[in-house]
């Protein structure tokens, strides 16, 4: 599809309020973060990717892959970008709630409550294995998730701004797991699978690691690329990435092609819709663009969408995924001509 004059929001003439400077001193720094992470993370440049439109949409992470493969670089590798706070999480049989969000202590010294803050007072939250804490504890990121903020002893405080949570699974070893429930999922903007590097990709990873670079280079003391007031500006800028209303047509169209499908249990809600148009907003801006396209929404697709569907029993006895099907769920779509 060649790429049109920049549609209007509505489809109407106008322009955003927004200079055009800060475009394109935007699409520069997006495009600095994105090469010094994939500089770090070698070999997984989709991943790195979908992981920074789901930043810039002030979304969520569920990552699946196995043990090995660079989610904990990679979030320590964005948080050394913007010089925020990096936190980690290993979920665990025995993690209770206030292991996770914090408590209150009686100080018998001065008679009085204190509130211990939890690792959940962070910029970037690793939830190491997510699914090996039983509900209670996973149920304890609701509120953090949905609302900024978390409530101890009745008071409500709010975590530090830029706040995202990035959750991994194992795909593979399951046993001794507790499956998030859907309220949980549907929290996170994007499901990201990170599956083996290639081998050329691989070799360069090898080399650097096994040379000490890359743990070099995070631990050099620089000045970060952005700040975190220049990752909040980023952020403030996707909602006014221009969005035709065709867009926003065939973004719930693509939703609610998965309702009443017979090849899915569970179909996508509401707020797959409103992530879809969130992600696709922060993709336009990766690409250096100021405007939505159709393949802006479709390439997101199936990442929003994965993780919100449920296969019925015969697919899952076929050996289809959720990839798979929601793919041929999204070619059933027309896409508007722009």
């Amino acid at each position: 599809m060649s790429e049109p004059t920049a549609p209007t929001r509505e489809g109407q003439p106008g322009t955003t309020d927004t200079p055009d400077r800060d475009w394109d001193a935007a699409i520069a720094q997006i495009a600095a973060l994105r090469d010094t992470v994939n500089r770090l993370l070698i070999g997984q440049r989709e991943v790195v990717d979908q992981v920074i439109i789901a930043l810039l949409a002030s979304g969520h992470v569920l990552l699946e892959g196995v043990p090995g493969l660079g989610k904990t670089l990679m979030v320590r590798a964005l948080a050394s970008c913007f010089g925020g706070d990096f936190r980690r999480i290993q979920f665990t049989p025995d993690l209770m709630p206030a292991d996770v969000t914090g408590h209150a202590i009686f100080n018998t010294g001065e008679s009085r409550f204190e509130v211990r803050r939890g690792p959940v007072f962070t910029n970037l939250l690793l939830a190491d294995e997510i699914n090996r804490a039983p509900a209670k504890t996973q149920a304890a990121l609701l509120e953090v998730m949905q609302e900024q903020q978390v409530t101890i002893d009745g008071e409500a405080l709010p975590v530090p701004a830029p706040f995202m949570v990035l959750a991994t699974q194992n795909p593979i070893e399951q046993e001794g797991t507790y499956p998030l429930p859907e309220a949980e999922l549907d929290r996170f903007l994007l499901k990201v699978l990170i599956d083996f590097p290639s081998m050329e990709a691989e070799v360069q990873l090898a080399t650097a690691a096994s040379s000490g670079r890359i743990e070099r280079q995070l631990q050099v003391q620089q000045a970060p690329q952005l700040g975190v007031d220049g990752l909040r500006q980023l952020q403030a800028l996707v909602p006014e990435v221009e969005l035709d209303r065709q867009v926003v047509d065939y973004a719930v169209r693509l939703v609610r092609a998965s309702r009443g499908n017979a090849q899915l249990r569970r179909s996508a809600g509401p707020r797959a819709s409103i992530g879809l148009l969130q992600a696709a907003r922060a993709q336009a801006l990766l690409a250096g663009r100021n405007f939505v396209l159709p393949d802006d929404v479709k390439s997101m697709a199936v990442p929003v969408m994965r993780h919100r569907v449920g296969l019925s029993p015969d697919m899952e006895i076929d050996g289809q995924t959720p990839d798979s099907v929601l793919a041929q769920i999204i070619d059933t779509v027309e896409a508007p001509r722009l």
